[in-house]
Order: structure tokens, then C-alpha cells, then sequence
């Protein structure tokens, strides 16, 4: 199949970007979209022309590197759906495709469609964590869960950090990912301890990163890959308003 790409070139986060189009020829319908990236630079390196800048690692689905915006949604067309799982057989021969970085002030882009998340890593610097003492693992029955928390928190630690709930929202919000971090946490007992000066430093830190406020309007759980859901945004706001009297009374 023959693809035409419209590919957001941008040298720096202090330089203005503009969209190249590519022409992609002979595309099998079985590469991943990623794969498909590989095939057009080095068609570009081999024409002596600089490849695209493109966020990759693990290619599985799990590590959140990926952060390409396809035709104007994050990750691309399908469902809990990643970039590097989505397959060209999703796309038809003589498309045009248009690939984005993601787009948000927090985001600043590094290069073409590279972007800086660190911003994510700073938040859970401030209290995504729980703090324990190291050594042999415990038996993992030896501390009882309910199954519905272990489940709820299994479900929410499945984030995988990739930033496109914030690419789809709007506002630039990053409220399901802090959401998911302090659910996760706080539905275990391991967490429970930590739970009121995480909620209100994770909120903190996010705040002061730039991210704007969620406004209920859900782009962020139809375009997150790994369907984190909007309840984790409710438990989140709960929580905030129980640490925020606790810390008033204290």
C-alpha cells in the first residue's frame, strides 16, 4: 500500500514547527505503524535527508514511550490501542496520514514529534510511591485484600504513563494519570499509610507543573490505551478533599 504522511517537523521546543509531507511506498499491511516510521527514514537516510524524531522503546504496548497523535487522536484509531500495536492494515491504500507530537504546554517538544514528559516523572517524585523498608519479598498472601480493591487497583495501576490522556483533553489535564497513581496506592494497605500527603503533593506538583483542570468531559479515558477509568478521577478529588480538612485540623 502507498500512504501520503503529513509529519510535524520542529527543530526545537524554541523554534516554530511546520507539517512535511513524505510520501510512504510499499507499506506492508502487517507492519506495525511504527515500523512503517522506520521504513520512511530510512528511505530519508538513504536520500541523505535527516529522519523523523520519534519516541519509541519496548514496541509491546507497556513501557508509555510511544506519543504520536495519528489523524488527530492520541495513539491513532483503535481502541486501548498504543502507537507501536497499532498495524497498517487500520489504514487504506492512498490515505493521507497526519502525525502530531503530543500537544500541551507541559509537553514542550524536544524534537519533530519527540516531547519532554518529564514533568510526569516529577509528579511522582512528590509522592507516587510507598515508603519501605527493602529486603525479601513477603508472601503475597501474608497481608489479606478484598478482591474488588486488589481488582480496582490492579486496574488502575495498569497506566502506563504515556501522556495521551493529556494530549486529548482540552484543558491539557493530567488528572486521570495522577488519578490512577493515587488509586492504585491508596486502595492497598501498603498505601494507606501515605495517603493523605500523597494525594495533596501529587495535586501540588501537578498544579505547579502547568496542567490544567478536568471539566468532566471524558476525551482522556476514550483515548487512553489502557482504559483507565474516569472513577479514578472522582476517588482522587474524594480523597484531595478529605486531606485538605485533614491537614486544616492537624
Amino acid at each position: 500500500m502507498n500512504l501520503t504522511l503529513r509529519v510535524w517537523r520542529q527543530k526545537n521546543s524554541n523554534t516554530g514547527g511546520q507539517f512535511v509531507t513524505y510520501a510512504a511506498k510499499d507499506i506492508s499491511p502487517d507492519m506495525s505503524f511504527l515500523e512503517m516510521l522506520d521504513v520512511v527514514n530510512e528511505g530519508l537516510i538513504l536520500n541523505g535527508e535527516e529522519q523523523i524524531a520519534f519516541d519509541h522503546d519496548c514496541r509491546e504496548g507497556i513501557c508509555g514511550t510511544c506519543s504520536l497523535v495519528i489523524n488527530g487522536t492520541p495513539h491513532g484509531p483503535l481502541k486501548a490501542t498504543t502507537t507501536c500495536q497499532l498495524h497498517m492494515r487500520s489504514f487504506k491504500d492512498g490515505d493521507t496520514i497526519t502525525i502530531e507530537p503530543w500537544r500541551a504546554a507541559p509537553f514542550p517538544v524536544i524534537k519533530d514529534l519527540v516531547v519532554d514528559r518529564s514533568s510526569f516523572d516529577r509528579i511522582i517524585q512528590s509522592g507516587g510511591y510507598v515508603s519501605v523498608s527493602t529486603g525479601g519479598a513477603p508472601d503475597g498472601n501474608a497481608i489479606p485484600i478484598p478482591k474488588e480493591d486488589a481488582d480496582t487497583a490492579f486496574d488502575a495501576a495498569a497506566c502506563i504513563g504515556c501522556g495521551a490522556c493529556v494530549a486529548a483533553c482540552k484543558n491539557a489535564s493530567a488528572m486521570l494519570f495522577v488519578s490512577a497513581k493515587i488509586s492504585h496506592l491508596s486502595l492497598l494497605p501498603q498505601g494507606k499509610v501515605e495517603e493523605t500527603r500523597r494525594v495533596l503533593n501529587l495535586v501540588e506538583q501537578m498544579d505547579a507543573e502547568g496542567f490544567g483542570n478536568c471539566t468532566n468531559i471524558g476525551s482522556c479515558e476514550a483515548a487512553c490505551p489502557k482504559e483507565i477509568s474516569l472513577d479514578n478521577i472522582a476517588r482522587m478529588n474524594r480523597l484531595y478533599a478529605k486531606a485538605l480538612l485533614k491537614s486544616k485540623l492537624v
